[in-house]
């Protein structure tokens, strides 16, 4: 099964407060964060704001002046959430049915997917593998059939299936209702770290 990442995120890399943070946490003013790095108080002030895009020079000094490693300022934080509304489309080839991410791109250990079925959605009539470990379907409401080379298993809203990763199966909404599942893959069979 051919897997359609998810474009890109829109919009700037919100590194402002991370160096408000670091600049508070070691006791420095804006004044002296910008007098040390040769700035102007405005401008270290809608950088914490993230109303700049700064350049790779002036990042660098920021991030010198504030012992504080570049990097350190594009890692994602310990905790994100997703909103269901801002949760990135994104396409595991199946028909007549709209998935959505639900854990942070970056997120390595597991993948959380939204799927909304219409009726007579599937993933297609040729079994798929994802490279994973362990996935885990849940029905939220209505029902699906998730089938293996040597059986077929019927699920209804509450009801839970894990089975082992790179397990050959595809999966129909035989139902006449529109059905809504999450997909939990461990580890993530794709993220933006890799």
């Amino acid at each position: 099964m051919r897997t359609v990442h998810p474009a890109p995120e829109a919009g700037p890399f919100p590194i402002g407060p991370k160096l408000r943070t670091t600049r508070i946490a070691q006791g420095l003013t804006i004044a002296q964060l910008a007098e040390a790095t040769g700035l102007s108080k405005g401008f270290v002030s809608r950088l914490e704001r993230d109303e700049t895009s700064p350049s790779v020079a002036t990042l660098r000094a920021v991030c010198q002046v504030l012992s504080l490693p570049i990097g350190s300022l594009f890692e994602p934080p310990d905790s994100q959430v997703v909103h269901l509304a801002e949760a990135p489309l994104i396409n595991f080839g199946g028909s007549l049915v709209e998935e959505r991410l639900l854990t942070p791109r970056s997120e390595a250990g597991v993948q959380l997917l939204r799927s909304v079925l219409e009726p007579g959605s599937s993933g297609g009539d040729d079994f798929y593998t994802i490279a994973c470990e362990v996935e885990a379907l849940h029905v939220l409401s209505g029902g699906v059939t998730l089938r293996f080379p040597e059986r077929s298993v019927e699920l209804a809203a509450g009801d839970t299936l894990t089975f082992a990763g790179r397990q050959p199966h595809t999966w129909v909404n035989a139902t006449t209702a529109v059905s809504e599942v999450l997909w939990v893959i461990v580890p993530a069979a794709w993220s933006g770290s890799r």
